[in-house]
């Protein structure tokens, strides 16, 4: 069925020159934009939306995630430590990871991005227990795939267990030979290579302290045979810098690098903690960046330097983080946090309400090497994000509507969220899930895994460190 919005308030197309129209219809044909302008033709079979007090974005695109953590968000014993901590703790929980964990993160986790105008997404999964599938990912694309949308799951891996120096329990980690088994299966099994794929895979060990460098030259090598894009942590803490320099005798970036991981098919997350010529590497390279601001400040991590970034010509993305660091998956938020953190770490006019929608859009895009996503054009796929503006939150604020969402309202949810021409979320609720339930059935399932850790670790999750 073709779709028809019309008499669009803003329709912000975030083309090469910004462009911003007003009063003018978008007509979608398939999975793609057929046609933008004033009074268009509808035909008797297109599903129309109602324009007016509306502003229509390319649809968000998320650049790092950590489905599964949506179980295990705002617990009191994980809310006020830093990173090496925090993870200690949550992998004692994690290691819980089974198919009814992983279908109930992921449909929090799709379902929050949906609703906040997020078409395109990741997800970084890692955890693979002993004793439990190799086949958790599949769950995840499965249920991306009926909730409609675009998405471009990571292969994760862990090989340094604790008893090998690493952080994660050797309960959770593999061996390199199962896990570049499994990479094979699930790029065979489910990596696209049209233009306008739903599902494309990625490769992508967990962190430098997490993962021998071995397994990540291996994953190089194959993932550039298989063509597909490569993805990890680094650069999030002075922590992790630390543990690089004193294991390898190099800075993060610098031991990357000798293992392949730099170039156009490779994005890291956070890197917050790069010095003036390591970013004229990344843009050199042209490597990308996914900038996480509210796990960054969540964590206590840093300030990425966005505005540097961009002004060097290093490809960034915009990106939630998983729940457990952020804690929510709320896109627009992230939108806004991105605006403000930056000008704290720079400057007001060095991050601009129009850099921080570039990130969320045609940066992402950048990043995944797509350029069929993350703008308003004829022939781009229709992804599209319409927040209706006809609301207390944005009164006062119509002299630059491109921008109310930025600067006003706080968590907004679409009106409609449009992935690859199928409404997905129609009247501010997703299409076909009911969110009460999901609601319901997440916490009971959370409160047991936490009683369940807690009889054996004996750790009091629900005990604050501190009070106040």
């Amino acid at each position: 069925m073709a779709v028809f919005i019309k008499n669009i308030q803003t329709l912000v197309t975030m083309d090469e020159n910004f462009t911003v129209l007003s009063g003018v219809d978008v007509k979608i044909e398939g999975n793609k934009i057929a046609e933008i302008g004033k009074n268009l033709s509808i035909s008797e079979a297109a599903k129309i939306i109602d324009g007016s007090n509306k502003v229509v974005y390319p649809g968000f695109i998320n650049t790092h995630h950590h489905f599964y953590q949506t179980l295990t968000r705002n617990i009191p014993a994980i809310q006020s430590v830093k990173l090496f901590d925090w993870l200690v703790l949550l992998y004692e929980i994690w290691t819980e990871l089974n198919e009814e964990f992983v279908e109930l993160s992921t449909k929090i986790a799709v379902g929050e991005l949906l609703l906040s105008g997020c078409t395109t997404s990741t997800d970084h999964y890692y955890v693979f227990p002993k004793g439990k599938p190799n086949e958790l990912l599949d769950i995840e694309i499965d249920i991306a795939r009926k909730m409609g949308m675009r998405f471009y799951p990571c292969r994760g891996s862990m090989t340094r267990g604790r008893s090998n120096g690493g952080l994660p329990p050797d309960t959770v980690v593999q061996s390199p030979e199962e896990i570049m088994k499994d990479c094979d299966r699930i790029i065979k099994k489910y990596h696209s290579t049209d233009p306008f794929a739903m599902t494309r895979i990625i490769l992508a060990p967990c962190s430098p302290f997490s993962v021998t460098t071995d397994i990540l030259k291996d994953t190089s090598k194959y993932a550039r045979n298989k063509g597909v894009m490569m993805h990890t942590h680094l650069c999030e803490t002075k922590d992790e810098e630390d543990y690089c320099l004193k294991m390898h005798g190099k800075r993060p970036l610098e031991y990357m690098n000798g293992c392949g991981w730099l170039g156009n098919d490779v994005f890291f997350a956070h890197g917050i903690h790069f010095n003036d010529e390591e970013i004229k590497v990344l843009a050199k390279t042209q490597t990308g960046i996914a900038h996480c601001p509210a796990s960054n400040m969540r964590l206590g991590s840093g300030i990425c330097r966005v505005p540097d970034l961009l002004d060097a010509g290093v490809k960034v993305g915009l990106a939630v983080d998983g729940s457990a660091s952020n804690d929510a998956g709320n896109y627009v938020r992230e939108i806004q946090l991105a605006l403000l953190i930056n000008r704290i770490g720079s400057s007001e006019e060095r991050m601009t309400p129009q850099k921080a929608l570039y990130i969320a859009t045609n940066g992402g895009a950048k990043v995944f090497n797509n350029q069929n996503i993350g703008s308003i054009k004829v022939g781009q796929a229709a992804d599209l994000a319409i927040f209706n503006l006809e609301r207390l939150d944005f009164a006062g604020a119509m002299s630059d509507p491109m921008s109310a969402i930025v600067f006003c309202g706080a968590g907004m949810r679409t009106d409609f969220t449009i992935v690859n021409g199928k409404v997905v979320v129609e009247n501010g609720r997703l299409v076909g899930i009911d969110e009460k339930e999901i609601f319901h059935r997440a916490n009971a399932f959370t409160k047991k895994i936490l009683e369940k850790t807690s009889a054996r670790t004996k750790i009091d999750y629900y005990k604050y460190k501190s009070n106040f």
